[in-house]
């Protein structure tokens, strides 16, 4: 399987997309104004306690008051308030956990109010993001997450990932963990850890251990409500989970964010610094990759199959539901039975992908086309569950019920992908009339006048739809020539197929759009 990693920076954040044979799987995107991303810790104040649900409501700074549950306190919270206590009071000196006595875990059927205090001060973690509605969900149980292992604080249990079977191989690491970490912390790790040295696991336990650092100096005057220490952002936790041989390019179109993932890339994987390439082509970096017309395709109500079938996609605030329908592909009686497995089972591939691509989370009915042999059901579910395995998202599976649904639960962390597809048309506004395609050209030159000769903005770019572009190109004397002469300077005219046919928008020479 070949991997690749396009990513798509602007002013306002970056678009991640990750390919898998060419084909999009995953898409994220990183908001610059995206201040509650999943592993940040905050101190947050207790403002609110709710003994009938066992839970919390804490200040962390969002426009809602976050949530945290008794059960996700963690076993060693009285730890962590004792911590928090003297180290703001100054009582508490070491940047480890070395001299703290650790007092004895809570018990997991008590009450929160024997815990917390209203205005109590509390490190807590987003273990979920602001979702709809809702304010972050948090967890004060804090870890943090490295390339081979995640550090816990206040435990001296060693856990190591299922996915490592070999008992030699769990052994060695274990061996190698407990050589060389500090003590009152725990470790996890990691699948990627399968078959590392001793220096690899050293230097990501070390960065751990340094950030821990980081966050102990920071405790004593970070102010309630603000973040302590930050999570790294999206593309680098993507790299830091999914990052191994079978990638073969990243493409990135800015220099400075160029630098920081060769960097990146160089400090957890040096044999793959090289993959890391700068995109210079003059198209977009997601048209000239495919993915613009990838996306298109695959968000929306329905998504189509390749063989005449397609998907029609629900979404409530908790459920989704998908239907799978044959579309036009016909077949006789003899092989009907047949045909709706083959069906099924390029739907079931397309809705493992679905559900990565929009980050789907919650409940997800989906409403497969009928089969009557139970041998074709269960071939289904298990290959349902081949798909599903490339999710890093916990999910459960359940076979298919007596009316032929499939339930999925998945992990929800983050608000879901959702990208309109169709939209209102920014001409005409949704009257179905629009400005005569005749004077386009003069609105352009009205804003000539305005940008060139009143704002004095040089090398500028003129963006607009393919069809316009080679309408002021075409010819020997050409438009764009006749701008030359007019005002003194020559301007860039580049097509971007996104764009509505009378869509048009000038950008300066650091690639900033001009605001008219």
């Amino acid at each position: 399987m070949i991997k690749e990693l396009i990513i798509d920076s602007s002013p306002n954040g970056a678009t991640i997309a990750l390919l898998q044979d060419k084909q999009l799987v995953e898409l994220h995107k990183e908001q610059i104004s995206n201040n509650y991303t999943v592993g940040d810790i905050y101190l947050g104040r207790v403002k609110k306690i709710m003994p009938g649900l066992n839970a919390a409501f804490i200040d962390v700074g969002y426009e809602k008051d976050a949530f945290l549950h008794y059960l996700d306190l963690g076993p060693q919270v009285q730890s962590l308030l004792k911590l928090t206590k003297q180290v703001r009071g100054g009582s508490y000196q070491s940047k480890l956990l070395d001299s703290l006595k650790l007092e004895a875990d809570i018990n997991k059927s008590g009450k929160i109010s024997e815990v917390l205090t209203k205005n109590q001060l509390i490190p807590v973690q987003i273990a979920k993001e602001p979702i709809s509605t809702k304010g972050p969900r948090l967890s004060s149980d804090l870890s943090i997450a490295g390339r081979y292992v995640v550090l816990v604080p206040f435990s001296e249990t060693i856990s190591i990932s299922k996915k490592i079977k070999s008992n030699t191989e769990r052994t060695r690491l274990r061996k190698i963990v407990e050589g060389i970490k500090p003590e009152h912390f725990g470790v996890i790790i990691r699948t990627v850890s399968e078959g590392k040295g001793v220096i690899e696991m050293q230097k990501d336990l070390l960065d751990l251990i340094s950030k821990w650092e980081v966050f102990m100096t920071r405790l004593p005057s970070t102010e309630p409500a603000k973040k302590i220490l930050g999570e790294i952002d999206r593309t680098s936790t993507l790299l830091r989970d999914l990052l191994n041989p079978d990638f073969q390019h990243i493409y990135v179109n800015d220099n400075s964010i160029f630098e920081e993932v060769r960097s990146y890339v160089h400090d957890i994987s040096p044999d793959l610094e090289s993959i890391v390439r700068l995109h210079k082509h003059r198209d977009p970096i997601f048209e000239h990759y495919g993915i613009e017309k990838q996306i298109k395709s695959a968000f929306g109500k329905t998504v189509n199959l390749a063989g005449g079938a397609y998907l029609v996609i629900e979404h409530t605030e908790a459920l989704h539901v998908i239907d799978v329908n044959s579309g036009n592909r016909t077949a006789n009686k003899e092989n009907q039975e047949e045909n709706a497995l083959q069906v099924n089972k390029e739907a079931a591939r397309e809705i493992a992908r679905q559900l990565r691509l929009r980050d789907m989370g919650g409940i997800v009915v989906i409403d497969f086309i009928d089969m009557h042999k139970p041998q074709n059901r269960k071939d289904l579910f298990d290959y349902l569950r081949e798909e599903m395995a490339h999710d890093r998202a916990k999910h459960t599976i359940l076979p298919p019920s007596k009316f032929g649904l499939v339930q999925i639960t998945r992990q929800r962390v983050r608000p879901e992908m959702n990208i309109v597809t169709s939209e209102v048309c920014p001409t005409c506004h949704g009257t179905g009339t629009i400005r005569s395609s005749i004077l386009l050209l003069d609105d352009i030159e009205n804003n000539f006048n305005y940008i060139l000769t009143e704002q004095n903005e040089k090398h500028i770019t003129l963006t607009v739809h393919p069809y316009v572009e080679a309408y002021i190109k075409k010819g020997i004397f050409t438009r764009q020539m006749k701008w030359y002469f007019k005002y003194g300077q020559w301007i860039k005219v580049k097509a971007n197929s996104a764009y509505q046919l009378t869509e048009f928008h000038f950008f300066n020479s650091k690639e900033e759009e001009i605001k008219l």
